[in-house]
């Protein structure tokens, strides 16, 4: 088993679509008017609109609602993220160093997804990630 993607259900998929273009730098594939992802090198999100639930079973994702999972994308430095982004989206918190060794800052997306850019900071954090030191 392979995890292929994590989609998000949006009520304004143009403007979410945007906004991770923006965050990623990297531009969205529309593979339907109302459905589009966002490829990295890591993993692949993709978004739908409110009007996809309907393919799958009315009421078994709402728009909006998420109050439980984090994205996260792992960046070369945080902290010149932070500066590049944080005039045009939500700050949730700004850059820290978290208990597990990641430096991280966290921002909510259009529709209030928590949204987390990290770098390994801490030597054992670098090891886990396979960063070496100076990277």
């Amino acid at each position: 088993m392979r995890l292929a993607s994590t989609r998000l259900i949006a009520a304004d998929v143009k403007a979410v679509v945007r906004f991770y273009e923006r965050v990623t730098g990297c531009p969205a594939t529309w593979l339907a008017p109302v459905f589009a992802e966002i490829v990295t090198p890591g993993a692949t999100l993709a978004i739908g609109s409110a009007e996809t639930v309907a393919l799958f079973k009315d009421g078994s994702a709402e728009p909006r609602a998420n109050r439980t999972a984090i994205i996260e994308f792992m960046v070369d430095d945080v902290d010149v993220e932070f500066e590049r982004l944080k005039r045009e989206v939500e700050v949730v918190h700004e850059p820290k160093l978290m208990p597990w060794g990641n430096r991280s800052v966290q921002f909510r997306d259009p529709e209030g997804t928590a949204v987390s850019l990290f770098m390994p900071f801490t030597e054992a954090a670098k090891e886990r990630f396979g960063v070496r030191s100076g990277e």
